[in-house]
C-alpha cells in the first residue's frame, strides 16, 4: 500500500512539474537592485514564455542567514518587488502575477559544500514560478485562419484575427512558430485579389491606451511597427500595396488573459471588388 501511495505522489509531482517553468535571480549582499547580468538572464527567460500560455506567476524573495529576522523579511520583499517591476516593464501583465512574497532568510543547508559564502550567495535570490499550459496545435489554428480568409461570405467591416501570429515580447518581430502561418496567409491573400484591407496592430500591458515601447528603437510605437511588419511581409510575398493599409491601435482593445494574445494583429476588410 505504501509503495502505491509513494508511486502516486511521484507521478503527481512529475505531472505538476511539467506545468511549471522556474527561474532564479541572484542578488548582491544587502541589495535589492537587480544586477545587470541577472537582468539579461531574466529578459531571456521572459522571451521563452512566448512559447506557452501563462496562467499565473508567483514571485518569492529570499535572503541569507545574516541579519535580523525583520531586516531579512523586508529585504526579501524588496527583492521580490524589484522582480515584479521588471516583469511589468517587459510586457508581463500584473493580472498574471498572483503573489509577490518576501520569505526572509534561508538556512545554510542548500548544497553539499562547507563554504558558507557560496551557500549564502545562492540564498540571496528571488524564485519565479510560472504556471502554464501549451499553445494549441499550430495546424488547427492555421486551418481555422485559412478558412476565415477564404470564406466567400466576407464583407466590408469583417475582422479577421490572426490568432497564431504572435510577437516576441517588446519587439516588432513574430516568433519563429508563427512564420509558417504568416506564409500561408500571404499565399491566400495573393489569390484573393478583390479583397482590400487594413492591418491593425495591438499591444499589451501599457497603462490606459498608450502604445508600448519597441525595444530595438526605444520608440513608443510598437503597435504601429508590428502592423507594418505584417504589411511589409505581405507586400514582399506579392500582395499589392494598393490593397493594404496599416495602423497602430495601441492598447485600446485588450482581450484579457495571457498578454501574448494582446500582442496581436488583425485584418479589417475595407472593400471587396466585384470579380469579373
Amino acid at each position: 500500500m505504501k509503495i502505491k501511495v509513494l508511486l502516486f505522489l511521484l507521478i503527481g509531482n512529475f505531472l505538476f512539474a511539467q506545468k511549471e517553468i522556474n527561474h532564479v535571480v541572484y542578488f548582491d549582499t544587502d541589495k535589492y537592485i537587480v544586477p545587470e547580468i541577472e537582468q539579461d538572464r531574466l529578459l531571456l527567460f521572459i522571451q521563452k514564455l512566448d512559447s506557452v500560455i501563462v496562467e499565473k506567476i508567483s514571485i518569492y524573495g529570499f535572503c541569507d542567514d545574516v541579519g535580523s529576522e525583520a531586516y531579512n523579511l523586508e529585504l526579501s520583499q524588496k527583492r521580490a518587488n524589484a522582480i515584479k517591476l521588471l516583469l511589468s516593464n517587459n510586457n508581463i501583465g500584473d493580472s498574471l502575477i498572483s503573489n509577490v512574497d518576501g520569505k526572509g532568510e534561508v538556512l545554510l543547508k542548500i548544497i553539499n559544500t562547507k563554504d558558507a559564502n557560496i551557500i549564502r550567495s545562492l540564498n540571496r535570490r528571488v524564485e519565479i514560478v510560472v504556471s502554464h499550459k501549451p499553445i494549441d496545435s499550430k495546424k488547427d489554428k492555421e486551418k481555422k485562419e485559412a478558412q476565415k480568409i477564404l470564406s466567400s461570405e466576407l464583407k466590408v467591416g469583417d475582422k479577421v484575427l490572426l490568432e497564431n501570429i504572435l510577437f516576441k515580447t517588446g519587439y516588432r518581430d513574430i516568433i519563429p512558430e508563427s512564420k509558417k502561418t504568416l506564409e500561408k496567409i500571404a499565399e491566400i491573400l495573393v489569390k484573393r485579389k478583390n479583397i482590400y484591407f487594413t492591418i491593425r496592430g495591438h499591444v499589451c500591458c501599457t497603462k490606459n491606451s498608450r502604445d508600448a515601447v519597441e525595444m530595438k528603437t526605444k520608440k513608443r510605437n510598437l503597435s504601429l511597427v508590428r502592423a507594418k511588419y505584417i504589411y511589409d511581409y505581405l507586400a514582399k510575398k506579392g500582395v499589392s500595396k494598393k490593397r493594404m493599409k496599416y495602423v497602430g491601435m495601441r492598447r485600446k482593445f485588450p482581450l484579457g488573459g495571457d498578454p501574448k494574445f494582446d500582442r496581436r494583429v488583425e485584418i479589417v476588410i475595407t472593400y471587396i471588388a466585384v470579380r469579373n
